[in-house]
């Protein structure tokens, strides 16, 4: 019984110490921390339940099985974030590069499986070669075995992926089919094929910084949501954002206690909107000033900015938020906001979260390159989300609501359950000025006539009377109570049931 103890706690000590001292010295000098740092830092001091610490590759090809490490280069298990339980998987770079075996995926599936079965957030901190080479096909085997699972996991349990290292090849697709990426800067790049590769076939020049880092994906390609100073910093922002998600699909969002009152005025957005209405204003403003303690985490802020995502709380329970942004691009829509938002709102609708849209839309953007980039398509993207969703939805149009862009932002037309209008609201099929360009072109040479065409027109439609009329739009609120009829509007939600058609899934327009 002693032998056995001693062989176990050598075991231990092997597995914790990982691919040894000096190769977690090199992990510090780089500014990162291990796989086991990461998760003491993450999870709940003393929470972390570990499992199959003891597990070994089976490969013994090229001298492979002289080298065996308990746990095999991922530190698999689960805890608790603020209470509340969360599997999570950690790569050790110290061990084999972090390369993945099929004995590594093994493990990856197991706390996935289980977190499917008792409906348990996943979170994986990446930080990996890519698929073990010596391994050969078994390493890819490994890697779709963790793909079927990300598939199967998807619209079940909420997945996040923290990429804090290398992420390469098959390896990125995991990441990419979970709900939400994030990076760490200076140290993290995802890429399909490296540098070296992109040289010799497309004779382009490029580091892995600038092909795949975090600033190139948060910014260029919008694959990442969030970028981080460092470790430390990634992971305390990944504890207080789970704090925003239900843990499965069939709760309801979390509810925090919150001092702030549902029926707080905000005075200061009676002045938000310009009187020039070409002027644009900062939408982030009304956001942060309508949710609790002012508390908006946002996500994808450097990527199609014209439109703002995001969570906040109304009466203490996550909302998500969905808002043109008139100091980009005049908040028009377009291919990349398209897709951001629309993802955004099948994420809220998969896991109950309401969806709480504000609109100051002109129209969906023109030119040539939106419309060869397939703008139709990807358009179509955001309004299916919205009329696709079940979730409660509330709706409040501050100034432009023109054309085809009013009806996808989650207009009455697409069960919007509530939708309110400011005074200072215009919903017409386009401004006036285009508007009386096209009715009145016969008078086009007479600026006098003009001028009373567009004042004529301005008075009858620039102006939330005539939806309004119609039952389009449920009221016409002062801005400064936005946040207390949202709030209102919410509660009376709280119960809603809607179920779509019965189908084995849609088809969305990818």
């Amino acid at each position: 019984m002693q032998d056995i103890i001693r062989r176990l706690d050598a075991k231990r000590a092997a597995a914790r110490l990982g691919g040894g001292q000096v190769r977690i010295d090199r992990q510090h000098g780089k500014g990162k921390l291990t796989a086991r740092e990461r998760i003491e830092l993450f999870l709940d001091a003393g929470t972390f339940e570990e499992w199959d610490m003891f597990v070994e590759h089976r490969c013994n090809e090229f001298g492979m099985g002289k080298q065996k490490i308990p746990g095999d280069g991922v530190v698999t298990g689960y805890g608790t974030v603020c209470g509340r339980l969360v599997f999570v998987f950690s790569q050790d770079f110290t061990v084999f590069g972090g390369s993945l075996s099929m004995a590594h995926a093994e493990k990856i599936c197991k706390i996935m499986d289980h977190a499917i079965k008792v409906g348990a957030p996943v979170v994986g901190l990446n930080d990996s070669g890519g698929a073990r080479i010596q391994e050969g096909v078994e390493a890819l085997a490994g890697y779709a075995d963790v793909f079927q699972r990300n598939v199967l996991a998807s619209g079940v349990i909420p997945q996040i992926s923290m990429i804090m290292g290398p992420c390469a090849g098959g390896a990125v697709y995991s990441p990419a089919m979970t709900d939400f990426i994030f990076m760490v800067k200076d140290t993290s790049y995802m890429f399909v094929t490296g540098p070296d590769v992109v040289k010799t076939v497309t004779h382009e020049e490029v580091t892995a910084e600038e092909l795949g880092g975090a600033r190139t994906h948060t910014t260029r390609s919008g694959v990442a949501d969030l970028a981080f100073q460092n470790d430390v910093e990634a992971l305390l922002m990944l504890r207080r954002f789970l704090n925003f998600l239900p843990s499965n699909n069939r709760e309801k969002p979390p509810v925090w206690p919150t001092t702030d009152p549902a029926e707080r005025v905000e005075m200061s957005l009676d002045t938000l909107i310009p009187d020039d209405p070409n002027k644009p204003y900062d939408m982030k403003e009304l956001v942060t000033k309508v949710v609790d303690e002012h508390d908006f985490f946002e996500l994808q802020p450097d990527y199609a900015a014209n439109i703002i995502i995001g969570f906040g709380r109304m009466q203490g329970s996550t909302v998500g938020i969905v808002a043109n942004q008139p100091m980009v691009l005049a908040g028009c829509l377009d291919i990349a906001s398209s897709r951001k938002a629309a993802r955004f709102v099948r994420f809220c609708d998969a896991f109950n979260i309401p969806i709480v849209t504000f609109v100051d839309v002109p129209g969906f953007l023109p030119g040539t390159a939106q419309e060869y980039g397939g703008i139709i398509k990807h358009g179509a993207k955001l309004l299916y989300a919205f009329a696709e969703a079940t979730v409660p939805k509330v709706t409040v149009i501050t100034r432009k609501a023109y054309g085809g862009a009013y009806d996808v932002m989650s207009s009455k037309h697409l069960r919007g359950d509530v939708n309110f209008a400011w005074p200072t609201a215009e919903i017409a099929v386009m401004g006036p000025k285009g508007a009386v360009e096209i009715i009145f072109r016969k008078d086009m040479d007479d600026e006098e006539k003009i001028k009373n065409h567009t004042e004529e027109y301005c008075s009858r439609f620039a102006n939330p009377f005539v939806a309004g009329s119609r039952g389009f739009i449920d009221d016409v609120i002062m801005p400064h109570n936005t946040r207390t009829r949202i709030c209102r509007s919410l509660t009376m939600l709280r119960e809603k049931k809607l179920e779509n058609p019965w189908r084995k899934h849609g088809n969305i327009p990818l």
